[in-house]
């Protein structure tokens, strides 16, 4: 099979690699889309903990695609099953687990992190995620390019969950990318009266806004907008979805008196302090979070979200590509064009 394969930093190869084997407590996908995000540019950029010559891995941690094998021990699947999987597999006997919180397991593994993942024909989907509750049936009408860009969906919504959108609320989302659009979406969905989308990027303010005609696209004076759109107010819900410090500091001036910052873009480790104003956070009464990653349940709601119509993705996947062209996908996703590159089988 074809298989793009990551050797070191910037050193990813396409090549022909053995069809896994699998076990009698496993599966084997024929993968049909996989999705790219930041954690496969950071990884491509800077190198991933134990991928090397000796032992190259198959990068991506959003796909889905048809069950071509199950193992003999494997129920509830079968061969010709449209289905996507999470990536992220606790040890299942930890009280994170048992709380359904597998996600911030102390023990995690992902696939397409730690093990081979989704930018091949096939992958091995483990005993421990079959077993867990990683596998999900895909519903008749969802894509395949939906149900892998739904595992950042199910992130967005784990946020979403924290920070809340009440009806005829005002919300500006910083850093106009997929993610960006996917609290647009989720926001609108909980009936935001106002969603403004802030980017410096007017290339991509003008894409989101083709996909959501609704938004109030602000590229300069962010600051001064949104006190104009909520007639000196502030806003009720703030979410810096980029890696910026810059978009955190400034979350704070944006909001009103009893207002949600949800830090949800994380920053790089040479940038993580980040001097904030405490006594804003304390006289507007401001309620601050911070998310990573999605638990099963909430990758499940999320393709249920996908399935009813509430939440399309396709229109966030704007670029396609073989296999034998991820190189250009890549190059893409680091110059930010477009919003969310996939690789189609």
């Amino acid at each position: 099979m074809l298989a793009a394969r990551l050797y070191g930093k910037n050193d990813l190869r396409v090549e022909n690699i053995p069809i896994p084997e699998i076990n009698n407590d496993e599966i084997l996908l024929r993968v049909k889309a996989a999705t790219i995000c930041g954690t496969d540019l950071r990884m491509y950029s800077n190198g991933a903990a134990g991928a090397d010559g000796n032992s190259p891995l198959v990068l991506c941690h959003e796909f889905a695609g048809i069950i071509e094998k199950t193992g003999m021990r494997v129920s509830g699947f079968k061969q010709g099953q449209r289905v996507a999987v999470a990536p992220n597999i606790g040890c299942g006997v930890c009280d994170l687990c048992v709380s359904g919180k597998s996600h911030h397991c102390g023990k995690l593994t992902a696939i397409g992190v730690h093990m081979d993942g989704g930018f091949a024909e096939y992958v091995k989907i483990p005993a421990a995620a079959v077993r867990l509750g990683n596998v999900t049936p895909i519903a008749d009408g969802v894509s395949f390019e939906a149900a892998a860009g739904n595992e950042a969906l199910s992130c967005v919504y784990s946020a979403f969950e924290r920070y809340g959108v009440n009806p005829g609320e005002t919300v500006v989302i910083i850093g106009a990318g997929a993610i960006g659009l996917m609290h647009v979406k989720l926001a609108k969905m909980a009936g935001a009266a106002k969603i403004i989308l802030n980017d410096i990027s007017a290339d991509r303010l003008a894409e989101c806004v083709s996909i959501e005609p609704s938004i109030i696209a602000v590229k300069d004076n962010l600051p001064e907008r949104v006190l104009e759109e909520t007639g000196g107010a502030g806003a009720n819900v703030i979410v810096t979805a980029c890696s910026a410090a810059a978009a955190q500091r400034c979350a704070f001036e944006l909001a009103a008196l009893d207002g949600r910052v949800n830090f949800f873009g994380g920053l790089p480790k040479n940038g993580e302090l980040v001097l904030l104003n405490a006594n804003t956070i304390h006289y507007r009464q401001l309620s601050v979070t911070g998310t990573t990653r999605a638990s099963h349940s909430h990758y499940r709601k999320t393709l249920r979200f996908i399935a009813a119509g509430l939440v399309s993705v396709d229109a966030l996947i704007t670029h396609r590509y073989a296999l034998s062209d991820i190189h250009k996908a890549f190059e893409n996703g680091m110059s930010a064009v477009g919003l969310k590159q996939a690789i189609v089988f």
